[in-house]
C-alpha cells in the first residue's frame, strides 16, 4: 500500500438491485454492483482531489475479484486487500426507492468477518492523514472488534481517526452495542445520525451528545433530510440545512457526506464550507441508484458553496441540474 491521504478499512460486498419493477419475489432480472460503507467513502475521494486506499478481506471468488477491480477502477489503492482462500465474499440484496431500500444481507462467515488485529501489522500507515472506520466492522466478529480497538489504541501522531457510527441493529443482535460508545469516544472525528445516536447514547440532540461523548474533537450529527450539526472543539454548534434534492434512492448518502466532509477537512476549509461540501457530495449520490454517484459539475459546486443562506435554501437539485437558488 502506497502512502495515502485517507485509509478506509471495512467490509464491502457484492450488491444486487432489481433490474425491473415489481415485488422482489417476482423480479427475475438483477444488476450486480458493489457496496460497503468504507469503500464508498474511499471511492468518492479521488474525484475530490485526495488519494485513498481501501483495506479489507474478500473471498477467492468472482465477487471478490469484482470488488477489488471495481473499487480500484475508482482510483482507490486496493493493494493491501487480503484474499481469503476459504471464506466467501459477502453479498446483499436491496430494493430501490426514494422512501427507503429494504436490505437483506448474506454476510455471515464472510472473508471480511475473518479480519483481526493481526492485519494491523501488515499495513504501512506512514503518511496516512485519516483512518476512516465505521461501527459496522466491530459488529462482524470478535476478531474485527479487536482490529478496530487496535487501530483506536495505536499511537497516532498527526493521523486523524474518523468513525462513522453506522449502527446496524441486525448486526448487533446478541452483541453489546455499548461497545460502539467506547470505540466512538476514542475517535478524532465522530459522525452519527441522530436516530442511531439515540440508540447508542440515549440522545440525538447535538449538545447532549457532546456532553455524553466529549472525547472526539469533531462531532457531526446528521438529521436526515433536515440537515447536519457540527460541533468542532469548543466552538458553538453550527447547523447547516441540507439541500433540496429529487431523491432517486437514499442509500449511500451518508458515506458520500462523510467523504465530502473529510475532503474539506483535509483541505482546511472553514466549518460552514466543510458541511456544505458534505451536503453536495451526498446530493450527488441521492440523484442516483448507485451507492457512489457521479460528482456534481464543478460550476454547480462552486455556485452553491458561494451562495448566501437564502439561495442555498431555495436551490433544488434534480437530474436536470439546479432549479431555483
Amino acid at each position: 500500500m502506497k502512502s495515502t491521504d485517507v485509509l478506509c478499512i471495512g467490509e464491502s460486498m457484492a450488491l444486487f438491485v432489481p433490474a425491473e419493477s415489481g415485488p422482489p419475489d417476482e423480479v427475475r432480472k438483477w444488476v450486480r454492483t458493489i457496496g460497503g460503507a468504507e469503500s464508498n467513502v474511499a471511492c468518492h475521494l479521488p474525484a475530490l482531489g485526495f488519494t485513498s486506499a481501501w483495506v479489507s478481506a474478500v473471498g477467492d471468488d468472482p465477487f471478490g475479484r469484482a470488488l477489488v477491480r471495481e473499487i480500484g477502477a475508482a482510483g482507490v489503492d486496493v493493494s493491501a486487500v487480503v484474499v481469503d482462500p476459504t471464506r466467501p465474499t459477502g453479498l446483499y440484496i436491496k430494493e430501490s426507492g426514494a422512501d427507503g431500500s429494504p436490505v437483506r444481507y448474506y454476510r455471515k462467515g464472510s472473508a471480511a468477518s475473518g479480519m483481526d488485529a493481526g492485519l494491523l501489522g501488515k499495513l504501512d500507515l506512514d503518511g496516512v492523514r485519516v483512518i476512516h472506520l465505521s461501527g459496522i466492522t466491530p459488529a462482524l466478529s470478535d476478531g474485527c472488534l479487536d482490529l478496530v480497538r487496535a487501530l483506536m489504541e495505536r499511537p497516532r501522531g498527526d493521523t486523524l481517526v474518523s468513525f462513522d457510527v453506522n449502527f446496524r441493529p441486525a448486526l448487533w443482535a446478541g452483541r453489546d452495542p455499548s461497545v460502539l460508545a467506547g470505540l466512538a469516544a476514542r475517535a478524532d472525528i465522530l459522525l452519527a445520525g441522530e436516530d442511531e445516536a439515540e440508540r447508542v447514547w440515549g440522545t440525538g440532540d447535538p449538545a447532549r451528545l457532546r456532553a455524553a461523548v466529549p472525547g472526539p474533537k469533531t462531532l457531526v450529527v446528521k438529521h436526515g433530510a433536515r440537515g447536519v450539526t457540527l460541533i468542532d472543539g469548543d466552538e458553538a454548534p453550527l447547523f447547516s440545512p441540507a439541500l433540496q434534492v429529487d431523491v432517486v434512492e437514499p442509500v449511500g448518502a451518508g458515506d458520500a457526506f462523510a467523504a465530502g466532509f473529510l475532503a474539506a477537512t483535509l483541505r482546511g476549509d472553514d466549518p460552514a464550507t466543510r458541511l456544505r461540501r458534505g451536503h453536495l457530495q451526498a446530493a450527488a449520490t441521492l440523484l442516483t441508484h448507485d451507492d457512489v454517484g457521479r460528482p456534481l459539475p464543478a460550476s454547480v459546486v462552486e455556485t452553491l458553496l458561494g451562495a448566501d443562506e437564502a439561495a442555498w435554501a431555495a436551490a433544488k437539485l434534480t437530474d436536470k441540474g439546479v432549479v431555483g437558488g
